[in-house]
């Protein structure tokens, strides 16, 4: 199809390949809200800001002991309901000047105009999410750390989380968000500098800096307030986000052509019958904190 502004010559550029391009592109750059540290299961169907997925939680039955005279009592399956609201509707809109040199430069999204609309959603998004996760932790002790010990603490307070989790039985699969200035000593420990993947080709995608003891091992800029290290799983924060297309049209407002396009998103702690308690009316009480997530602020102690 070709349009208006377009020559029969070069009219390759499809408006339509920029959504799944964009997720292509825009994934990389998430840490909270990657696919490693909060999973995307309860999507469905997004449309607008105020839509509601409804995430259904199956109670665990109870084993009974089977006797005689007594037989066997029968039990209903029993659902817990949690809404995960989309809350979030982001824009970006962007004036140019020749849509048509714009396009077809940055078909495959990597002009610099691109890229910058690019970081700009995926920071609002992980920053959205890093601040639902750290809310909904479960916080331990702080972690006092000098200079000269700094590796050893940051490592065993990794380990504390471990067990903690370990404690909660929650599942293989975890990771370990910690802040730069975390990282930047954390790496100086033999276990962290000799793992295997890091130095490793693409460990910097979505901020990974190495995996051991369970534990992927991630670092963002993005860090919530008060908060330096995260540990967890992502069956414990859910993610659903949804692109609505781009546009690209005529500027009522100036001689030139627009483009644009609206981030619908929501974030939520995932509650489960096993670790979390139900109230009367079949909901989680959501005021208390997962114990599938865990944090610790670090308190950096300097020489007297």
């Amino acid at each position: 199809m070709t349009f208006a502004y377009q020559s029969a010559a070069s009219h390759t550029f499809v408006p339509e390949i920029w959504d799944s391009a964009l997720l292509v592109a825009f994934d990389p750059l998430l840490v909270w809200a990657s696919p490693i540290v909060s999973n995307n299961k309860y999507e469905g169907e997004i449309r607008k800001k105020g839509d509601v997925v409804h995430i259904n939680s199956l109670l665990r039955p109870s084993v009974g002991d089977y006797k005689l005279p007594d037989g066997m009592t029968a039990q209903r399956p029993e659902t817990v309901d949690q809404k995960l609201p989309i809350t979030e509707a982001k824009y970006l809109q962007v004036l140019i000047e020749d849509a048509e040199r714009i396009q077809l430069a940055s078909g495959n999204l990597n002009s610099p105009i691109n890229q910058q609309m690019i970081r700009s959603l995926a920071r609002e998004a992980d920053t959205f999410m890093g601040d639902i996760i750290a809310k909904g932790a479960t916080a331990l002790a702080n972690v006092k750390v000098a200079a000269a010990t700094a590796p050893q603490a940051l490592f065993s307070a990794i380990l504390d989380m471990m067990l903690a989790l370990d404690d909660s039985d929650i599942p293989a699969g975890r990771y370990v968000v910690v802040s730069p200035r975390v990282k930047r000593y954390l790496i100086e420990h033999p276990a962290i500098a000799n793992a295997a993947a890091y130095g490793e080709g693409g460990v910097t995608a979505n901020g990974v800096v190495a995996r051991l003891a369970g534990f992927t091992v991630l670092s963002t800029t993005a860090m919530p307030k008060g908060v330096d290290i995260v540990a967890g799983h992502s069956e414990f924060s859910t993610y659903a986000s949804q692109f609505s297309g781009f546009r690209d049209g005529q500027s009522e407002k100036y001689r030139a052509d627009y483009i644009d396009t609206l981030h619908l998103y929501g974030g939520k702690i995932v509650r489960y019958p096993e670790l979390d308690a139900k109230k009367p009316d079949n909901t989680f009480d959501e005021s208390k904190p997962t114990k599938g997530i865990v944090k610790a602020a670090v308190e950096w102690v300097t020489a007297a």
